[in-house]
């Protein structure tokens, strides 16, 4: 890695928990700079915009997060154990990046501001519903889901209450709203099993 793409990394490193407390609106360039301990030049000579930062930093948040909620989720025996290792990940360990979820802050942060923000943070759901979904049609295949289960409506259930939950458990400063979707989740996640693998 050059120098460049070192600071360049240093900046979307230092970048992406402002962006991700504070919104697009609310972090500046100022703060950056603040951060980062560069001038505005400088940053400049790595991104030509704010935007561009914001989208670099976006996705280096994003895929940290999606990193430690599904690495070796592979590796797990049978469909709905690895769902529920999906859902207890989200419970019970803490956001990689202050602030919390990437995806619901940029989404609620640009729902009607940066339509660029706005797209990832669709990708981002759309992309974590398709993997959900994906777990699903292959337990299906493996007769270890009931035929009659929809993927799609299963992957929107269990983001929805877990993005949901999240929201309820920061505004109430407590993890409560959390730990109750995971125990709903579980119940539900049990409800798709074959007989013959209940």
């Amino acid at each position: 890695m050059s120098k460049g793409e070192v600071t360049r990394q240093r900046i979307i490193e230092e970048a992406a928990p402002l962006f991700n407390q504070r919104g697009f609106a609310g972090c500046s360039i100022q703060d950056v700079m603040d951060a980062t301990g560069l001038e505005k030049g400088a940053l400049y000579r790595h991104f030509s915009s704010k935007e561009e930062l914001a989208v670099a930093a976006f996705l280096y948040a994003t895929t940290r997060s999606t990193r430690t909620r599904t690495e070796g989720l592979d590796e797990i025996e049978g469909t709905v154990d690895r769902l529920r290792c999906l859902v207890r990940r989200f419970v019970e360990t803490p956001s990689v990046m202050p602030g919390g979820c990437p995806l619901m802050n940029t989404a609620i942060d640009c729902d009607d501001g940066n339509p660029t923000l706005r797209r990832l943070a669709l990708d981002g759901i759309q992309a974590w519903k398709g993997r959900i979904a994906r777990i699903v049609e292959e337990g299906i295949e493996r007769g270890e889901v009931r035929r009659q289960v929809e993927p799609r409506r299963i992957a929107n259930t269990i983001v929805a209450t877990l993005e949901g939950a999240l929201m309820v458990s920061r505004l109430e400063g407590n993890k409560v709203a959390l730990q109750d979707a995971g125990v709903s989740l579980d119940g539900m996640l049990d409800g798709l099993r074959c007989g013959e693998h209940r």
